[in-house]
């Protein structure tokens, strides 16, 4: 039980809150893009990035885990981000520490995305039961590339001020 809840509600809870964070991320990231700051989808995706986090570490386990690593390295990158964003309103370098930071937060949720449907999903799980396996690596590889190229072209392209 967590706060009331089965482990399997509580579960689901978690993945609920982490596809709106997805998601939403990948909406402020298009706006990014446009050089739009998109304030409302980008604090629904820096909050549910949080929310995603502390809902991760309250999972009953024993120890430190990959998952509790990630989500303190993504609560760093969501510290950082929200000062660029919030505190120092983008200005001069701040606007491309934001970019870096809540996009690596973005790829850090996909990250775990990819973990867990090559975990539960039994297809992939087959293709990659141990998680170190070519189509594992080559899923996660992908990402990462394709999150180092938004991350780049958003540098460029976000400018909310000159927009």
């Amino acid at each position: 039980m967590v706060f009331g809840m089965s482990l399997s509600t509580y579960t689901t809870v978690h993945v609920i809150i982490s596809l709106i964070a997805i998601v939403t991320g990948f909406i402020a990231v298009f706006g990014m893009l446009q050089s739009r700051r998109m304030a409302g989808w980008t604090a629904i995706f820096l909050w549910m990035t949080v929310l995603t986090s502390v809902t991760g570490f309250l999972f009953p386990f024993a120890g430190v885990t990959p998952g509790i690593i990630v989500g303190i390295i993504s609560m760093v990158l969501l510290a950082i981000a929200f000062f660029a964003l919030y505190g120092k309103h983008l200005d001069v370098a701040w606007r491309w520490v934001y970019v870096w930071t809540a996009i690596a937060a973005l790829w850090f949720n996909v990250f775990i995305l990819i973990v867990q449907l090559f975990q539960k999903i039994a297809f992939l799980n087959a293709l990659a039961p141990t998680g170190s396996e070519p189509p594992f690596q080559i899923a996660q590889g992908a990402a990462l590339v394709l999150f180092v190229a938004l991350a780049i072209m958003a540098v460029r392209n976000f400018h909310p001020r000159a927009a």
